[in-house]
């Protein structure tokens, strides 16, 4: 479980491939030492520690991961944000992501607005996905590349939903949203309470 509050950026430095499955491996930016078997969000996807090297350790995405997340176009050199999970007791400062992507979305349009930076991403939608809550509310929580954001004009047509977050001037400097460009390929994790909601809602009328 996380929070969406990226505590900071990992560096790819290897990535290997085993038959359908792929090894990342990145430097260690915490500051202190992990263990394997711990639980790390990067860009929102929850994978486990396997192996550690010094400053090093290695994540295993596996075939469905790399299917429905933006790992399987990540290179050598790139910047992922990262959180550790959450300890029980410390405050929730932005909202429960398990951490879970839904799916990805396509960056449409970045512009600076006197000092925070507007963005609107477009992504696949459908009626089963919305019976699942894969969709936004305007005002709500949302999840991408592991950031907690508040979700800005939101819109749903026939096969495509759109999503615009304003990011702060810390959050854009500290995470790897001041690498996303127009084109760019991000995680999104919908609110889990709007998922849960939604597919009770199809439950009854079903």
């Amino acid at each position: 479980m996380f929070s969406g509050i990226v505590e900071t950026m990992a560096q790819v430095v290897k990535i290997e491939t085993e038959q359908t499955n792929k090894h990342f491996t990145l430097r260690n930016p915490f500051g202190e030492p992990l263990s394997i078997d711990q639980s790390i969000a990067h860009n929102g996807v929850c994978l486990t520690v396997v192996k550690i090297e010094g400053d090093l350790y290695t994540v295993t995405a596996m075939q469905e991961t790399l299917r429905l997340t933006n790992l399987d176009v990540l290179k050598e050199g790139d910047w992922v944000n990262v959180e550790r999970s959450m300890m029980m007791g410390s405050r929730l400062d932005g909202h429960i992501v398990q951490g879970h992507v839904d799916q990805t979305a396509r960056c449409i349009e970045v512009k600076e607005t006197e000092g925070s930076w507007y963005y609107r991403f477009e992504y696949a939608s459908d009626r089963s996905m919305i019976e699942r809550g894969y969709f936004c509310v305007d005002k709500g929580s949302v999840c991408i590349n592991g950031v907690s954001l508040t979700v800005c004009e939101p819109e749903i047509q026939k096969d495509k939903g759109w999503v615009s977050v304003c990011i702060i001037p810390y959050t854009h400097e500290n995470t790897n949203f001041k690498y996303i460009q127009k084109g760019t390929i991000v995680n999104l994790e919908f609110d889990i309470l709007g998922k849960y909601l939604s597919r009770y809602a199809a439950i009854l009328k079903n």
